[in-house]
C-alpha cells in the first residue's frame, strides 16, 4: 500500500493537483454565482430558498465525483482510493458526515422545514434556514417569558436529529392546547362566573376551534391516534383558599401569549361588572390567638407576697 501511494504521488503531485484545485475553484465560483442569480431573479421566498439549496447540493455532488475521479486515476486504483478516502473521512469527519446525513433525513422525512417552530436539544425557536451541516433558528424563550423571541440566532448541527427528540409545533397540526387558572372567592355566584368564562372563551376562540377541527381530522386519518376534543373546557376544583376555575382551550401555536392576555383581560372586566357577585380570590391566612401560659412558680410567689 505504501509503494502504491508513493507511486501515485510521484505521478500526480504537480500538474494534476493544480488542475484539481482549478476545477474546485471554478465549481465553487459557479455555485456562488448561480445562488446569487437565483436570489435576484426569484421573488417567491420559498422557491428562492429551495432553488439555492438545490444548486448547493448539486454542486457538492459534482465536487465529490471530480474528487473521486482525480484520486482514482484508473479503474485499478479506484478500490484503493475509495477505501482510503472512506477510512480517512470516517475517522476525521464523523460529526460532519452525521450532519450531512441529518440534512438529507430532515428533507426526505420532512422532520421540519424553514418557518416551522421546533424544540431540539433543549432549544426552542423558529427555523430560519437549513443548510447541509447546520440548522439556524431564531431562539424563543431563554430569559424572556412565553413564546417571545430572545433576539439570539442559534446554529445547531443537523446531527441532533439523530440524538434526541424533535418537537414540532407546526407540522400537520398548527395548534396547541393551553390553559390557565382563575381563583374565585368562596361566596361568589358560581353559575354567573361559569357563564362569563364560557362566554368569553366562545367569543374569542371560536375561529381557532373551527379551523382546528378539520386539521385534527387529518391528523387522526394520518396517525394512529384517538380523536380529541378541541372545544374549550372548564374544570372546577375546591381548594383551601378559593374555588379554582381551570380553562383549557386550543389556540394557534404563534398566538398563545396574545390570546391568553385577551382572555384574562376580558374575564377580569366582566367580573368587575358584576358589582361584587363574582370576586377573584387571593391567598388568605387565619391567625389563631395563642393562650397565655402562667408559670406555677410565679403564682406561688405572688400568693406569698
Amino acid at each position: 500500500m505504501i509503494e502504491e501511494l508513493s507511486n501515485w504521488f510521484s505521478t500526480h503531485i504537480s500538474s494534476d493537483i493544480i488542475s484539481y484545485l482549478g476545477w474546485m475553484f471554478l465549481i465553487f465560483l459557479l455555485i456562488f454565482g448561480l445562488r446569487k442569480l437565483v436570489k435576484k431573479r426569484f421573488s417567491n421566498n420559498q422557491l428562492k430558498y429551495k432553488s439555492q439549496k438545490a444548486i448547493e447540493i448539486i454542486g457538492y455532488f459534482i465536487i465529490i465525483l471530480i474528487t473521486i475521479s482525480f484520486f482514482s486515476g484508473s479503474i485499478e486504483d479506484f478500490g484503493l482510493t475509495i477505501g482510503l478516502l472512506t477510512a480517512g473521512i470516517a475517522i476525521t469527519l464523523q460529526e460532519v458526515i452525521l450532519s450531512i446525513a441529518g440534512f438529507f433525513y430532515i428533507f426526505l422525512f420532512k422532520v421540519y422545514k424553514p418557518g416551522d417552530r421546533i424544540e431540539i436539544n433543549g432549544i426552542k425557536g423558529d427555523v430560519i434556514d437549513i443548510d447541509s451541516v447546520c440548522t439556524t433558528m431564531m431562539e424563543i424563550g431563554a430569559w424572556v417569558t412565553s413564546d417571545n423571541y430572545s433576539g439570539r440566532i442559534v446554529k445547531l448541527s443537523n446531527a441532533f436529529v439523530f440524538k434526541g427528540p424533535v418537537y414540532n409545533y407546526s407540522r400537520d397540526f398548527p395548534f396547541v392546547w393551553d390553559e390557565f387558572n382563575l381563583p374565585i372567592r368562596y361566596g361568589s355566584d358560581l353559575e354567573l362566573a361559569k357563564a362569563i368564562v364560557i362566554a368569553v372563551a366562545q367569543e374569542n376562540l371560536s375561529d381557532y376551534v373551527n379551523n382546528s377541527i378539520l386539521e385534527w381530522k387529518n391528523v387522526v386519518n394520518k396517525y394512529y391516534i384517538e380523536d380529541a376534543q378541541v372545544e374549550s373546557t372548564l374544570a372546577i376544583t375546591m381548594t383551601d383558599n378559593w374555588i379554582q376555575f381551570n380553562l383549557r382551550y386550543i389556540v394557534d401555536y404563534k398566538k398563545r401569549r396574545h390570546t391568553k392576555h385577551g382572555l384574562n383581560e376580558e374575564i377580569g372586566k366582566r367580573f368587575l361588572a358584576t358589582n361584587g357577585k363574582v370576586i377573584l380570590a387571593s391567598a388568605t391566612f387565619e391567625i389563631v390567638k395563642i393562650p397565655a401560659v402562667h408559670d406555677n412558680a410565679d403564682q406561688t410567689t405572688h400568693a406569698k407576697g
